[in-house]
């Protein structure tokens, strides 16, 4: 599984630290952030360990029928390393706009699982948010290192701010989710998968709290830390969960099962059931995390953990998680249908 679950790709980091046409300061930030994420991620296996060790031995209880708002916290690294920094007191209240940020979205995305699924927190059980801001120098990432949330300041150039993005917390905070649910592994189809649930149920909660519908969603992921000279470099996100393929995503990706490949890069492969979910959500109508979100939640959270699912029997779970929770719907099976031929599944 992913112990450090990151919101750009390793390859992205790495092609734009090698990119002439962008100034000293700006490669050697990206290749800063490229080799510190190498070593984030040899520290992950721990954390996975004792998650899966936990629920073999204590499964998660199930959760009340109204599950409470869960505790928020928010520490300041001040351009350190060192985790989780210096906790900010108050955070909802901090004259930081990035604390105040990541308490308040943090707090809704609690709410949002609450409310539209009955999650209780990451865990089903109440588990403590905790997030880390102001993370390194100049650090272009954000990443969820199986205990907690971690949300780099950007260069101010390519990237800004990663707390800016809202779909960008509720990706990471996800990883957290699937940690303590499907297990899912982070190579392979299975790590698509694993990256395609964030990003599904990132922009699922951006919906959310903008009150959209499939039609009125702009299916963007990271749009909102998109720095000054990315724009005008005419990349407008990371990724386009409507469109993977397309030249202003700035971390392009497949968007046919034919297309993968085994060892490709999770962040990639996990464009075939982003587009299956966007294509189902808009062929289904209406607002994403209702009827269409709670078929994808269930086959995320309904079953035994799966570490190396593939995207054909991710595809079947959620047929059949359809058919139980909208039995004689024919739209919703139809949709579904529909989305995962596209990519075909």
């Amino acid at each position: 599984m992913c112990g450090h679950c990151f919101i750009v790709p390793r390859d992205v980091l790495e092609r734009l630290s090698r990119n002439d046409s962008l100034s000293a300061t700006v490669r050697k930030g990206m290749a800063r952030t490229a080799k510190l994420d190498i070593e984030l991620r040899r520290l992950r296996a721990q954390n996975h360990r004792l998650t899966r060790l936990g629920m073999r031995l204590a499964p998660v209880p199930a959760p009340a029928a109204a599950p409470p708002v869960p505790q928020v916290l928010v520490a300041d690294c001040q351009h350190g390393t060192t985790l989780p920094g210096v906790p900010v007191p108050a955070p909802g209240k901090s004259s930081d706009a990035t604390a105040r940020t990541v308490f308040d979205e943090t707090t809704a995305l609690a709410r949002f699982y609450a409310k539209a699924f009955g999650r209780n927190s990451i865990d089903g059980a109440g588990m403590t948010l905790a997030s880390s801001i102001h993370y390194g120098v100049d650090y272009n990432n954000a990443f969820w290192n199986g205990v907690q949330m971690t949300y780099g300041d950007g260069d101010g150039r390519i990237f800004l701010d990663f707390s800016r993005g809202n779909d960008v917390i509720g990706h990471e905070i996800t990883h957290g989710v699937t940690q303590h649910t499907i297990q899912l592994g982070y190579t392979n189809e299975a790590g698509g998968l694993n990256e395609s649930l964030s990003d599904v149920f990132g922009s699922m909660f951006r919906q959310w709290q903008a009150g959209q519908d499939v039609t009125g969603a702009d299916w963007l992921i990271g749009k909102d830390i998109m720095g000054p000279e990315a724009t005008a470099r005419g990349f407008t996100c990371l990724r386009d969960m409507a469109d993977p393929a397309a030249g202003h995503c700035l971390a392009p990706q497949i968007t046919h099962i034919s297309q993968f490949k085994k060892g490709m890069d999770p962040h990639h492969s996990s464009g075939v059931p982003n587009l299956a979910f966007t294509t189902a959500a808009k062929a289904l109508g209406g607002k994403s995390w209702e009827r269409l979100g709670q078929v994808w939640y269930r086959a995320m959270t309904g079953y035994r953990p799966s570490p190396n699912m593939k995207m054909a029997a991710f595809a079947e779970r959620t047929r059949k998680a359809g058919a139980t929770l909208y039995p004689g719907d024919a739209a919703v099976a139809g949709a579904l249908d529909q989305g995962w031929r596209k990519v075909g599944l």
